[in-house]
């Protein structure tokens, strides 16, 4: 049976459906995937809640998953049924046993990575490889701070750009995920709500503040980012976990001439030729363990509501996936 998750309204997990639905066969250009592992994201959170209107209702979400060709269409070229690809796509539909897919937004996978860290990492590596790379090119010069530094991004994020000699600070939510952050290559691991954050940072960079921010979390740490930035700094805004940031004055940047950008991974793997460097060099990052990942906590597909649960919680869910 073909089955997926459908949202016919926005709310809290209880939204989640499993339905039994009928895929079809690929049409021109497009293959068709049996799914064996689907990520789950706080960005399928946002799209359920209705925070992001970016699916139509009623429809499927999720935006990455593995899974092995079963058949193609037309015109398609440099697949084959049985060759195990992976995948990213705003048009959603990943929570579903089976769908239809662009051939345009597949990507074969090498043997050396499972379908379940496919499934749970590409994504976040791929952004990764975006802030660290396109947002804002990294060097040993560079002194960054990454929030939620223990998060799916985040651990990430600090292991890649420790790997090229910059110095990297985490913050984080409690003194346990401290101790982690530093295991990620963390220099400094402070705590978001800690009374003198930002005497120790200011301390750590000798008064000068830090270069970068990346900040995932949003309301919560959002001005708290802009103060630790030395002049000329950059903040990089790529999540909202705590909540949507306020309006922000040009003045709050012109104090010491920041720079502030909000990237969405989509825009970046847009023109296909990126889209499979990007993906290449982040199979070759996995490859020499320049970046790890979480053992995967596998949940049923019907199971989809409690995973979302475990996201908003923020007890962790750093590795989740779905499986049909």
């Amino acid at each position: 049976m073909q089955s997926a998750i459908v949202i016919r309204e926005h709310g809290n997990s209880a939204v989640l459906k499993l339905e039994e639905i009928i895929v079809g066969h690929p049409g021109a250009g497009e293959i068709l995937i049996s799914h064996t592992a689907i990520g789950v994201h706080f960005h399928d959170i946002y799209v359920r809640s209705g925070l992001y209107k970016t699916l139509s209702l009623p429809g499927i979400p999720g935006v990455e998953a593995a899974g092995i060709i079963e058949e193609i269409g037309k015109g398609v070229t440099g697949f084959r049924p049985g060759d195990k690809i992976g995948y990213i796509t705003s048009a959603y539909g990943a929570y579903a046993s089976h769908r239809l897919l662009d051939q345009n937004f597949a990507i074969k996978l090498p043997n050396f990575l499972s379908d379940d860290i496919i499934a749970t990492n590409f994504t976040r590596a791929m952004t990764v490889q975006m802030l660290i790379e396109y947002v804002a090119k990294l060097t040993p010069e560079h002194t960054i701070l990454v929030t939620a530094a223990t998060g799916g991004v985040g651990r990430l994020l600090c292991q890649w750009a420790s790997s090229r000699g910059v110095f990297v600070i985490g913050s984080v939510s409690t003194p346990e995920k401290a101790i982690l952050a530093k295991s990620y290559g963390c220099k400094y691991a402070l705590l978001y709500k800690q009374e003198d954050f930002m005497p120790q940072i200011m301390d750590i960079t000798n008064q000068n503040g830090v270069d970068v921010v990346y900040d995932s979390v949003g309301s919560d740490t959002f001005e708290a980012s802009l103060d630790v930035l030395k002049p000329c700094g950059h903040l990089v805004n790529f999540g909202q976990s705590s909540g949507s940031i306020d309006p922000v004055h040009m003045s709050a940047l012109a104090n010491k001439s920041l720079t502030l950008s909000r990237p969405i991974i989509f825009h970046y793997i847009a023109k296909l030729e990126l889209y499979e460097k990007m993906a290449h060099s982040v199979f070759d990052a996995f490859n020499k363990k320049i970046i790890t990942a979480l053992d995967p906590e596998p949940y049923s597909l019907q199971d989809a509501s409690v995973t979302h649960d475990i996201l908003e919680s923020r007890r962790g869910g750093g590795s989740l996936l779905l499986k049909p």
